[in-house]
């Protein structure tokens, strides 16, 4: 079956990831930063992320949840994330190789409400993908299923299979696969899974 829309993650796809930064500003338990990332849950970062609450509910709760668990929270690491955050200008380029090629190509991210300037600034968002799922816009993150459905939707693509979906977690892969896409793993650095996505585009030409 031809492949004909490619769906990208942002950060430790588009960009270098922010899992480093998370991990120093949680003093290495960055699961109670965050939350178990495996899941769609009711951890404070999770509520985030979906667009239930804002940051400073959020720093209030995670405070409390440290506090219980003996853990100092210094988000400083955080507030350096936006300048230190680098793009990778191979996987851009290629995001718009695939546009000029006939290819739909959309942006899937669990991201905050807070920043959406910021990485929106990083990147020509509209030149780059034909739709934009922000997690904390719609209501629902990786790994739950429906993000999938709901680009898919948005992109008019009836068929998951027609689609190959690039994220750096493998539970977000995982979920993607189990929502009928083509998933592909991507490293640091992403050229690897460039090669793959070539490879399977060849194999599933449009």
């Amino acid at each position: 079956m031809s492949i004909s829309a490619v769906l990208f993650d942002l950060t430790g796809v588009l960009t270098t990831s922010p899992w480093p930064h998370l991990t120093a500003a949680a003093g290495g338990n960055v699961e109670l930063l965050v939350g178990s990332y495996h899941e769609d849950g009711a951890h404070p970062w999770h509520r985030l992320e979906r667009g239930e609450i804002g940051f400073a509910e959020w720093f209030q709760d995670v405070s409390a949840l440290a506090a219980t668990a003996g853990v100092e929270l210094d988000l400083t690491p955080l507030a350096a994330l936006r300048d230190e955050l680098v793009v990778y200008p191979q996987v851009v380029a290629r995001v718009l190789e695939l546009r000029r090629a006939g290819y739909q190509t959309a942006l899937i991210t669990n991201n905050v409400r807070e920043g959406s300037n910021m990485w929106r600034s990083l990147l020509p968002v509209d030149e780059l993908f034909d739709v934009v799922i922000d997690s904390s816009e719609v209501g629902v993150r990786k790994p739950n299923r429906a993000i999938f459905d709901l680009a898919l939707r948005e992109l008019g693509v009836d068929d998951p299979a027609t689609a190959v979906f690039l994220d750096d977690l493998e539970s977000n892969v995982t979920a993607a696969v189990n929502a009928g896409l083509h998933a592909i793993l991507v490293g640091d650095p992403p050229d690897g899974a460039l090669d793959e996505l070539a490879a399977l585009l060849v194999e599933h030409p449009r």
